[in-house]
Formats: C-alpha cells, structure tokens, sequence
C-alpha cells in the first residue's frame, strides 16, 4: 500500500489541478506535496500528472486513480463523523422553585427527554425568582400573579391548597377529628404563605384561632418532608402533596379545598423565543400541564 499522506497529496493534488492549492489546503509547501507525488510515482511505477508551464494535468492512469482514491478518502471521512464526531447538542436552561421542580417538573422529564433525546436540560432551583438574573437561564418557573417585565409569560394552571398530616398523626385525635384540633397541635406554614391559614378559616366558617406554629419552612417541600415524619399539619398546594398522598405518607382528611391568588407561570427569556429546542420544552410543558389538568378534573380531585 503506498503511505497514506501521498495519497492525500495526490487526492488533493487532483482535485485542484495544481500543487499550489493541494499544498495550501494541506498546510504544506508546493515542493513538499510534488515530493510526495513523485515518491507515489515511483511507488506506483507509473506518472500521474503531467507537469505543465502553468499548473498540472493528470494522465490517463491518473484520471483513473484518482476516482477510487477520492471515493475512499470520501468513505473514511463519512465513516469518522458517523461513529465519533460529537454533535451539537441543543441546551435548554430551566429555573424552578424547589418543590416545583422536585415534586412536579423532575418525575415528568424523561418523557420530554424520549421525545426529544437530542436536547439536553439544565435544571435549577431556587426559593424565590422575580427576574431572569442568569444568562444560563432561557426559561424560568416562577410563583406570582404574573406581574413581571418579560413579554412572554403563560399562566400553567391555578392552585388549590388543601391541609395535609401524617396518618398515625390523624389517628392520634380519635376516629372523627376536627380540623380545630388538628391544628391546635401545631402546623408548618410555608413563608409567604402565612396568610392562607386566615383565608381558610374565613372561606369555610371553620372559626379556630391562629394555630401555634411549631416550624416555619421556606418551601412547601421542606414543609411535606417534616410532617412527614408524624406531627404537625400544612396547608400544602394539591399538586405538591398528591405525590405523598399516593404513596400513603400523607393524607388530606378533609374537604376544605382553598383556591390560591398566585400561580406558577413559565416565563421566557426574550432573546431565546427563536431557538427551536426552548419552543419545544416551552410546548411540551403547557401540554404536560393541561393534561394534568384534564385528568384531575376527570377524577375529581
């Protein structure tokens, strides 16, 4: 076999009918890329090019050769950017609450990524977000009334909280506990939240004085976890306690469902709204969330 950086010469050599652009394209002189024509020659036994006053032309044998090399060099070229060049992948950056993006957004995202496995997530929390602070961040899930300075802001649903215990916590009160005397025990207000536990009361005639608060969380997941482990109650968005209520951890035991003000939003960065990968996430999750939706109305829960 000859070497193969003659046969690069020559391929290129062909190519461009001349010594000068093959040695330009190869970064290598024009007396290096004739040197290893000639080697190749004298290899072969037999002349490719004619040497012309200006440039070169390849013979009969030449014209010949150069077809299965150029195919070859073409396959060789075809066969390393299939099997190792690492593709561009498309990013997408998501910030979140922390309860929002554990207990909602996280358990959902395979099915975004079988949908679309080219386009890789970056998923970051953060307790409270009114702005897009972080230039890594192209979509934010916020909690408000929607009342931020981007221009693309959609509304994912309206909550409802409902007050959630531990089981053997609700045991602990008799066979017909009322809710007075499950929060006479103590709760965990959300802060930020604080005000929900009055709205309850006045919303529903329950008429109980302001519960002792035996922890305040600064999330409802911090909230869940601690009541978790058997004491104390939450006034806890539905869609944050169904996950703990179907496993059997927490239960809701009564039917005071409380419409919330706020809501989470998805709000866009404006100087991404033309990248393809951030539209599909964008889609994909307002789909994820009416569906949701649908089977919750469904169910009645």
């Amino acid at each position: 076999m000859p070497h193969v950086t003659w046969l690069r010469a020559f391929e290129a050599a062909a190519r461009h009918s001349s010594f000068s652009d093959a040695a330009a394209e190869l970064n290598l002189t024009p007396a290096a890329v004739s040197q290893q024509i000639r080697l190749l020659e004298r290899h072969l036994g037999i002349q490719l090019f004619r040497r012309l006053p200006r440039g070169v032309a390849l013979t009969d044998m030449g014209q010949a050769y150069a077809l299965p090399i150029r195919k070859s060099f073409t396959e060789i070229q075809d066969a390393t950017e299939g099997l190792f060049t690492v593709r561009r992948r498309r990013k997408v950056g998501i910030r979140a609450s922390i309860s929002y993006a554990t207990l909602i957004l996280a358990p959902r995202l395979k099915a975004f990524h079988d949908l679309h496995p080219d386009i890789e997530l970056s998923l970051s929390t953060a307790v409270w977000s009114d702005r897009m602070d972080n230039e890594t961040i192209d979509l934010d899930i916020r909690y408000g009334t929607g009342h931020w300075d981007e221009p693309e802001i959609r509304k994912l649903g309206d909550e409802v909280a409902t007050v959630v215990c531990h089981p053997d916590h609700l045991r602990s009160f008799g066979t017909k506990p009322r809710v007075q005397e499950l929060l006479a025990a103590g709760i965990v207000p959300v802060l930020g939240s604080e005000v929900e536990w009055s709205r309850l009361s006045e919303r529903f005639g329950l008429d109980y004085p302001e519960p002792p608060v035996w922890l305040k969380a600064d999330s409802s997941l911090i909230a869940l976890q601690t009541i978790a482990a058997g004491f104390g109650a939450a006034l806890i968005h539905e869609s944050f306690a169904r996950p703990f209520m179907d496993r059997g951890i927490l239960c809701s035991p009564f039917e005071y469902r409380l419409p919330i003000r706020e809501a989470y939003y998805l709000v866009m960065r404006g100087a991404v709204a033309d990248r393809d990968e951030v539209e599909a996430f964008r889609n994909w999750l307002i789909g994820t969330e009416a569906a949701e939706r649908d089977r919750n109305a469904d169910t009645g829960t």
